[in-house]
């Protein structure tokens, strides 16, 4: 019996789909790439598009369809942002937070702003120093690297942005949530070795942004968010143990997908991330002792990522159209990157939960 390597590899060879003239497909080079994906090397943000688009235009394979439990979308999703305490999805109510709010509730803004006074400058040891750094790093998987890259790229050269604070991007291309539950996984061996080459050590860490995703989800609602959860969990005590001073991490859910080829992160799952992000807040707030203190960084929102499509949403403009997709409808081009990268800097440098230490002005 051939291999799934052996029939994806012929696959590859065997169709020669047509693309734009000034972006073709080099089989030989996807085969390489699928081989290291498969052996558990670490991909580039680059390398890993280029295999997933090579993957979109292949079609037709069991990667492609996605676990034949997947759900199809309703004819139509609400933002979470834009929907009331009275408008429910499977029984969720609107809002960030819940109740149809978007803002958080008295007791989290009190516990943020107490997280927020404790970053401060640090030098290698973890000790306060005048000269000292903030490191705020990304842990996700592809589209995540892509999109905080891209937002580093804007950052760095944003006049906002401290001259203390330090961005590295951890986020790696096939890397989702269960990739990193692994306490010594590669997905840590390889964010360790991005911390030492930007001279950070993990004592300076104090922020992260994780988006929660995993791949191929599948099954009802409730078996989505279950695993979602418990890996994210994982990661975050994970996390706290790498970065003993890790103070906040703002959590991030999909972009729209509902032109996604396969079942790598399709509707409605993209969606039901976000009910994700915001049931471990609300455990959190309500004292689950998985999410302690001792065990896990203070869980807040980062910026909500999720518009319906050219539909958009009410709260702001925020639209998703086709050119800010790459083939497969799930990875971000090079548009979708800048609109993502464009929400993370407005939130890091505006937002009352977050600027002072992105500015390092109160």
């Amino acid at each position: 019996m051939r291999s799934i390597l052996s029939l994806f590899c012929l696959a590859l060879a065997s169709q020669m789909i047509a693309q734009t003239p000034d972006q073709p497909i080099d089989w030989d080079k996807a085969k390489a790439l699928y081989q290291r994906d498969k052996r558990g090397e670490t991909l580039s943000a680059e390398e890993a598009d280029y295999l997933n688009r090579a993957k979109a235009l292949r079609g037709g394979g069991r990667a492609a369809q996605g676990p034949a439990n997947q759900r199809t979308a309703p004819a139509s999703l609400q933002p979470l942002c834009d929907m009331t305490a009275d408008e429910t999805y499977l029984g969720e109510d609107g809002g960030l937070y819940g109740k149809g709010k978007n803002m958080p509730p008295p007791e989290l803004q009190t516990s943020a702003e107490t997280a927020l006074a404790t970053i401060a400058p640090l030098d290698a040891a973890g000790k306060p120093a005048a000269d000292g750094r903030i490191a705020l790093v990304s842990i996700s998987m592809s589209n995540a690297t892509m999109e905080f890259s891209t937002f580093k790229q804007i950052a760095d050269a944003d006049e906002r942005k401290s001259a203390a604070l330090c961005i590295i991007d951890c986020a790696q291309g096939g890397q989702a949530m269960a990739e990193w539950v692994p306490a010594d996984g590669g997905p840590w061996r390889e964010a360790m070795n991005r911390l030492q080459r930007a001279g950070i050590s993990p004592a300076q860490v104090q922020v992260a942004w994780i988006k929660m995703a995993n791949k191929g989800p599948s099954g009802t609602m409730q078996d989505h968010l279950g695993k979602l959860e418990a890996d994210t969990i994982a990661v975050l005590h994970n996390a706290r143990a790498r970065f003993p001073n890790l103070r906040i991490a703002y959590l991030g859910s999909r972009i729209w997908a509902g032109n996604a080829k396969g079942g790598l992160n399709p509707e409605p799952y993209a969606y039901e991330s976000a009910l994700a992000a915001r049931h471990l807040i609300q455990r959190q707030m309500s004292g689950d002792v998985a999410l302690a203190g001792s065990k896990s960084p203070l869980l807040l929102w980062g910026p909500y990522l999720w518009a319906e499509g050219e539909k958009g949403r009410k709260i702001d403009d925020l639209k998703w159209l086709p050119a800010d997709f790459n083939e497969d409808g799930v990875h971000p081009s090079a548009s979708g990157r800048k609109k993502v990268a464009g929400l993370l800097l407005d939130f890091f440098a505006t937002n009352p939960l977050a600027k002072s230490w992105f500015t390092g002005k109160p």
